[in-house]
């Protein structure tokens, strides 16, 4: 999956489901690493240490990441939609593989690194829109 909008893409939205069914929405910052999408827990404050996401991918690991592009001329609007299947990662070589290639991509994470665990989704589906 080498997708230059993928690639430079500095945000996403990731939809978990929760426990009743509904969909949990969430900003993520993220990396591409073949048909792998990584995405940590960075160390900004955090109303409890057990977050949503993860905990909701532990049990129900199918997952859709949406990453799009806005900007007043809409004939340069896109999206990427990835479906695929959640891993998290509480540690191990790929927990820091995936940490290497977070910290190469985003200078926060040079500073302070994340330490909490790492959701590697395995994409099974990529759906895309371009702009006319």
């Amino acid at each position: 999956m080498d997708d230059e909008r993928l690639t430079t893409a500095r945000v996403a939205r990731l939809a978990t489901t929760d426990p009743d069914g509904r969909p949990h929405l969430v900003p993520i910052v993220f990396v591409l690493d073949g048909k792998t999408l990584y995405s940590a827990v960075d160390r900004k404050p955090k109303r409890s240490q057990t977050l949503r996401r993860i905990e909701n991918a532990r049990v129900r690991p199918d997952v859709t990441i949406l990453v799009d592009h806005y900007e007043e001329d809409w004939g340069r609007l896109w999206w990427v939609r990835l479906r695929g299947r959640a891993r998290v990662l509480d540690t191990g070589e790929e927990r820091e593989h995936a940490l290497a290639l977070l910290q190469g991509k985003y200078p926060q994470y040079r500073k302070e690194p994340p330490d909490g665990p790492v959701l590697a989704v395995d994409i099974t589906d990529m759906r895309e829109w371009l702009g006319a």
